[in-house]
């Protein structure tokens, strides 16, 4: 008999940003490597054959948890990697939901139903993900070994070995960031012993880490954005701007004509919720750097602040930034804000705060795309 361990990624960055990653690359976030410590920890005494990962960068950089403290290889498989979800791929959930809720409503709840422009069906992904465990198993006949994979092809092997139909598939839960899955084989016989078990995360240990103020990622699928309208939007995007220089105690007069007349050498997304804007971001002319970025006060503390962020990803790094920064004054009230995602002093310049956030791929865990 062959035990499998089968293990969802770490918080990654779509998960956080609210971008549907299908099988797009994206690194792990703060929060997911505090995930990664404590996979290490439970999985610390138990003994372990092989590990498995599909070859995309979250999952081989959350399988370290395990390969790297026994010095095994890592095996990766592009049958193992997420479901191809087609023209939905580095989209907004927010984006997605605007122009197609049914499908989306579909993607969660009625599989059979769903049916994206370039996207697998969730019929091929079960096939080539039960294909891989099967050959996992048959490769490992009495051993113990872990595979890493992603939360919508893992719901879908465990619900078909559960016996539920695809049909009713959607009924299933869906497990955490790390969530701990345990598949027993014998020949051609695949058991489920225990699903999506996320213990690791409930220690006072790892509990100890989270922030006092909670991440509130709201019910919403999240924003859209669009470049900003500048003829359009002028009078909206200064008095967005100026509240948020007055809320800071800025002592400096705002400055409207040289806040519009900079739109012309930087990229500024204003980000939406449904059709009404509540936020935007701007980059500066030199890349990776943040020279606005604000949420509309009434829209706060729903989880849409870092969603900006994302955007500033998306923008940067097909420049080839590595790093996102931000100046902020000092004793600002938005350093909290960036320190929870990330970004760390690096020093200071004619007497701001300079912040930054390294969004660099590490080269060991790009196993599959760039």
């Amino acid at each position: 008999m062959t035990s499998i361990y089968l293990i969802r990624h770490a918080e990654a960055e779509g998960n956080l940003y609210r971008i549907a990653q299908g099988q797009q690359n994206s690194i792990l976030t703060d929060r997911g490597w505090r995930q990664v410590r404590a996979l290490e920890k439970r999985f610390a005494d138990v003994h372990i054959d092989a590990v498995y990962s599909s070859d995309l960068y979250r999952t081989c950089a959350t399988a370290s948890a395990i390969y790297k403290p026994r010095g095994l290889a890592l095996r990766r498989m592009r049958e193992l990697r997420e479901i191809n979800v087609g023209d939905w791929e580095q989209r907004t959930w927010g984006d997605i939901y605007r122009r197609d809720p049914e499908q989306m409503a579909y993607f969660s709840r009625e599989f059979t139903k769903w049916h994206i422009q370039g996207a697998e069906t969730p019929r091929q992904v079960l096939e080539r993900v039960l294909g891989a465990v099967r050959e996992i198993a048959a490769e490992n006949e009495g051993r113990t070994v872990a595979v890493f994979s992603h939360g919508y092809a893992i719901r879908l092997l465990l619900a078909y070995l559960q016996g539920y139909t695809m049909e009713e598939a959607g009924q299933t839960p869906h497990g955490d960031n790390t969530a701990v899955s345990l598949l027993e084989a014998e020949g051609d016989t695949l058991r489920v012993v225990f699903r999506d078990d996320n213990s690791h995360l409930q220690t006072p240990e790892y509990l100890a880490g989270e922030k006092v103020r909670k991440r509130a990622i709201a019910l919403e699928p999240g924003l859209w954005f669009q470049p900003l309208r500048v003829e359009e939007q002028a009078d909206w995007f200064a008095d967005t701007v100026s509240a948020a220089w007055r809320e800071t105690g800025n002592i400096q007069p705002f400055d409207r004509e040289k806040l519009l007349a900079d739109t012309a050498n930087r990229t500024t997304l204003v980000g939406y919720l449904d059709e009404e804007a509540v936020g935007l971001v701007q980059m500066g002319p030199e890349t990776g750097w943040i020279s606005l970025a604000c949420i509309r006060e009434d829209c706060r503390k729903r989880g849409f602040g870092v969603q900006l962020i994302g955007q500033a990803v998306q923008l940067t790094r097909p420049r080839g930034g590595e790093k996102l920064y931000v100046t902020l004054p000092p004793d600002h009230p938005a350093r909290d804000f960036f320190a929870d995602y990330g970004f760390r002093d690096s020093g200071t310049a004619h007497d701001r705060m300079i912040l930054e956030k390294n969004i660099a791929f590490d080269p060991e865990f790009l196993g599959g795309i760039g």
